[in-house]
């Protein structure tokens, strides 16, 4: 801290008042005025909304991945082409070509036998359009990036952490190659459970990172210290959330809420028989259905009470803690409801949906009861 206090040499008193300060985004030697003459806080504004919109995107791109997964969409497309892929097929011959080439993968055979060209335009418009969504997500990242470094919009110091964002996210495109492939070997009709977390955690830590970034560029004014017992709660309660969703990834990569649909008890008891029935105990984690799902719903059950208590700790630090509060019965209900259905592809678009919204949430409630970087007393 510092504490500057100098002296009224009029009156020989000194007053004294303390400011809570986040940061101090650039100075003016850092960062002068640009050619629109914006102020800094504007500025910020201006990049933060930006920001935003890239995080929407990332949203966007991950329910919209959760479709295709559900609707067994993902392996429809067969090739690998960054650009050429941003057109559809523009011919017959050419949709028949992408057809024949899905027809050699193992999933054709075993799960969609008989399908016409019809059928199979169906699957590939939806993992089309997903890829195409990842295309646009980079565009509208690095055209607005370069626009502002060039008319000084952005503090030098901020340029290296958003040019690896965006590296990050062309590598989430090769991770997301890396996941669709292994659906096409010849003992498989769908992804990797552990590539198809892999890629749902590189999405989300993307997600986290752009808006967090968002969250400090938006909120730069002065504010009041927090507890750090609600900083500390609020940070647990991300982590759970994060934790959360990556169990529900092999869930879903292991079709695991395909059976057990009852809650809160499994075929009769609170652990099923067979939690335990792989060597060694490390594959039940990510191999083991049974313990697949017992997993998700423990730590979903924990997040909902962790993440109560939090809100209602932070109840009188702003309206996060109270959309956390919403998010997370929300998600918990949506959760329950789509297993005792069987996992219909509406519920369990929106179960997806809604995690992300709850991560937002965690995000934003962590945000709001973060420590000032610097406290200044002023006289």
């Amino acid at each position: 801290m510092a504490d500057i206090a100098p002296s009224d040499a009029g009156q020989g008193v000194s007053r004294r008042r303390t400011l809570y300060l986040t940061r101090m985004p650039y100075d003016d030697r850092e960062f002068p005025a640009g050619p629109a003459g914006l102020a800094n806080d504007r500025r910020d504004r201006v990049v933060a909304i930006w920001l935003f919109c890239v995080a929407a995107m990332i949203f966007g791109m991950v329910v919209l991945g959760g479709a295709t997964r559900v609707t067994g969409s993902g392996l429809s497309i067969m090739e690998w082409a960054p650009l050429s892929g941003a057109l559809p097929p523009m011919s017959h011959a050419e949709w028949e070509r992408l057809f024949a080439l899905y027809r050699q993968i193992p999933q054709y055979e075993l799960l969609h036998a008989g399908f016409g060209l019809a059928d199979f335009k169906q699957i590939f418009w939806l993992e089309w359009a997903h890829r195409l969504w990842g295309r646009l997500m980079g565009v509208a990242f690095l055209v607005p990036l370069v626009v502002f470094a060039l008319r000084g919009m952005i503090a030098r110091r901020m340029l290296p952490r958003l040019a690896l964002l965006f590296v990050l996210g062309g590598l989430q495109g090769a991770v997301g190659w890396f996941m669709v492939a292994s659906g096409f070997r010849p003992d498989s009709t769908a992804v990797e459970p552990t590539r198809l977390v892999l890629h749902l955690a590189f999405a989300l830590a993307l997600y986290s990172a752009v808006l967090w970034l968002a969250l400090d560029l938006w909120n730069a004014e002065m504010r009041p210290a927090i507890s750090r017992g609600l900083r500390r709660l609020s940070g647990l309660s991300v982590v759970l959330v994060a934790l959360t969703i990556v169990a529900g990834g092999f869930v879903a990569g292991l079709h695991a809420g395909l059976i057990y649909n009852t809650f809160p008890l499994m075929d009769g008891r609170l652990i099923p028989a067979g939690y335990a029935e792989l060597s060694p105990f490390a594959r039940n984690l990510i191999e083991n259905v049974a313990a697949v799902q017992f997993d998700h719903r423990a730590l979903a059950t924990v997040t909902l009470v962790v993440v109560t208590i939090t809100a209602l700790a932070g109840r009188r630090a702003g309206i996060a803690f109270l959309a956390l509060m919403l998010a997370v019965v929300a998600q918990y209900a949506l959760g329950v409801a789509t297993l005792l259905n069987v996992v219909p592809i509406p519920l369990a678009v929106a179960h997806q949906a809604c995690a992300v919204l709850l991560l937002t949430a965690a995000i934003v409630a962590r945000h709001a009861a973060r420590a000032p970087k610097r406290e200044i007393s002023l006289a």
